[in-house]
């Protein structure tokens, strides 16, 4: 039985279910989930391409700024953990471009947060001395530097609609030719309906405070920081972020459950105010854009296409890519969590 005809059936027997408990199922269900049988994640024969995949200058200035803080931490012996890693090039480029810092490479212990088994395989032919654990809470304590390139945009979410009557739930249900469909619970009372408008949408990831707790005792318990970059927004606009992806190209994220990649906007204002609230130290958010060009990304492009000018097209092409604000230089944001009373980090 496919997966889209579990859900069905599923629904039959406990009534609809919510956006959340579908993007769970669709992307982690153990047996056809989409991360369970995806070999290939964020590269050109992929659903999607992520900015390692676009550039090896995103991997390498990720790299190199890990080795700045690294310095700002006292050169300790760390963990340098990477969540969601995908198909292991983002931390591939980021040693290749370290391998010359004195000590680094020494002082790392590569951990990969991941728990597909088709990509830990892929991972370990890109970086043979890693080690992995399933979950955050699983890496070795210590020490750490957090790196996650579109991590958290896989956070389930549920959704929230406004109507003429208030605020109802988007849920998952049976349409009456028997295919999944989208409708709207029963109006739920809104306390916080001041500035609302018909049709807008607020979008909730339950799992982002558990999360944001694991982050917090790590970056408490020993000096670390954590880099996030996403794509999402500053301030809710109020509209709905879900997509689903096949072959580079948006589906109907009902059409085939565990087949598309399903991905939702990052709301980084509620996580500033989590992280703030857990006494964390918060650099940015800030644009991908700003942020690559504070670490040198067009000096990199500028070094590398005159080292190879046949290159340079190429390379300028990547540039756009990685900052432009029509690519993905405004849409995804950076921003880096750490521990109290450490330095601020390069680039915020």
């Amino acid at each position: 039985m496919s997966l889209k005809q579990r859900l069905i059936e599923h629904i039959r027997e406990a009534g609809p279910m919510t956006v959340a408990d579908f993007m769970g199922a669709a992307l982690y269900d153990t047996e056809d989930g989409y991360y369970a049988t995806r070999p290939a994640i964020g590269g050109a024969s992929a659903d999607f391409l992520t900015a390692p995949e676009a550039s090896q200058m995103f991997g390498e200035l990720i790299g190199l700024w890990c080795a700045h803080e690294w310095s700002a931490l006292g050169k300790p012996a760390f963990n340098l953990i990477e969540l969601g890693p995908g198909r292991g090039v983002l931390m591939q480029d980021m040693l290749r471009a370290t391998q010359r810092i004195d000590g680094f490479h020494e002082a790392a212990n590569v951990v990969f947060v991941e728990v597909s088994t088709p990509l830990r395989d892929e991972q370990a032919e890109r970086v043979p001395n890693a080690d992995w654990a399933p979950r955050l809470e699983d890496a070795p304590p210590g020490p750490s530097l957090i790196v996650a390139n579109e991590f958290l945009d896989c956070f389930p979410i549920r959704q929230f609609v406004r109507g003429e009557g208030g605020w109802r739930e988007k849920l998952v249900g049976i349409a009456d030719g028997g295919a999944l469909t989208f409708g709207l619970s029963n109006a739920l009372p809104a306390p916080d309906d001041e500035g609302s408008k018909p049709g807008m949408v607020r979008e909730i990831a339950p799992a982002l405070e558990g999360f944001m707790y694991e982050i917090e005792r790590r970056l408490h318990a020993a000096s670390s920081r954590a880099l996030f970059i996403d794509y999402g927004y500053v301030a809710p606009e109020g509209a709905d972020t879900l997509q689903a992806l096949k072959s580079h190209k948006k589906v109907d994220p009902l059409e085939a459950p565990g087949e598309a990649d399903l991905t939702a906007h990052v709301d980084f204002a509620r996580l500033t105010r989590l992280a703030r609230d857990a006494n964390l130290d918060v650099g940015g958010p800030i644009t991908q854009g700003h942020f690559l060009r504070a670490l040198g990304t067009d000096y990199r492009a500028d070094t590398l296409a005159k080292a190879n000018p046949s290159h340079a097209q190429r390379l300028g092409r990547e540039l756009r890519r990685l900052t432009h604000a029509d690519e993905m230089g405004a849409l995804f944001k950076a921003i880096c969590l750490s521990s109290p009373n450490l330095p601020p980090p390069a680039g915020f």
